[in-house]
């Protein structure tokens, strides 16, 4: 089936940019193992150590070798008393770590809805710009067609338009990265049911419709007619 030179081009970028900037990256075993203090409690899930830690003046902030604070890798491991505990303590629910990834993208990407709802309860916001990509939580989990993700974040208040720096709205990527398959067309349904635009065209011009009838998507051109 053919497809745009913009999309090609594009798909080539993320298959061959290092694995580090393709997606997010969870602690390895080698990394838990060497963690220690609030890293190490924030991974277990121990909220009663992470609040001896920081009532002993430990950093709710500090980076690993990844610049994950202990909330990343409580994110990560779905560890939601641990996420309460370490921004009671002064962690930062916005901190992005080095590859510009917070709470609630890793919670979205991950498809953890219950961990995402706490990443936003604790002060996460949504509409914050996120990723190698310079997109938005909405954005990793339209693509990924996380679909009750997409509905939470959209009643969040995520910008539903927003362009990422491959040229790509949430709306386009859950047509040119999914599969059109049932997760991915409730995907388009909650994004156009919510007012996303249907006229934004990638930098070729190519309207997320188009996109669609070009794959044989039916039911998803039914959705953006």
């Amino acid at each position: 089936m053919k497809r745009s030179v913009s999309t090609l081009l594009a798909l080539l970028a993320l298959a061959v940019a290092p694995a580090g900037l393709r997606a997010q990256t969870a602690p390895s075993a080698a990394e838990v193992a060497d963690y220690r203090g609030l890293h190490a409690a924030a991974q277990r899930g121990d909220a009663a150590e992470i609040g001896r830690l920081l009532a002993g003046r430990a950093d709710p902030n500090a980076r690993d070798r990844h610049g994950r604070t202990p909330l990343h890798v409580a994110a990560h491991a779905g560890h939601r008393d641990a996420m309460r505990a370490l921004v009671r303590g002064g962690g930062d629910p916005r901190a992005l770590d080095s590859q510009r990834y917070d709470a609630i993208t890793i919670a979205a990407v991950r498809d953890d809805l219950a961990t995402m709802r706490v990443a936003l309860e604790i002060g996460g916001d949504p509409r914050a710009v996120t990723s190698p990509y310079l997109g938005t939580a909405l954005i990793a989990a339209a693509h990924l067609g996380h679909a009750e993700v997409v509905k939470a974040l959209i009643d969040a208040g995520a910008p539903l338009d927003h362009v990422n720096n491959l040229g790509w709205t949430a709306l386009i990527e859950a047509v040119i990265l999914g599969d059109g398959g049932t997760r991915h067309i409730r995907t388009v349904a909650h994004l156009v049911r919510a007012g996303a635009r249907r006229d934004i065209a990638d930098r070729a011009g190519v309207t997320p419709i188009d996109h669609a009838r070009r794959r044989a998507y039916s039911e998803i051109v039914a959705l953006l007619e």
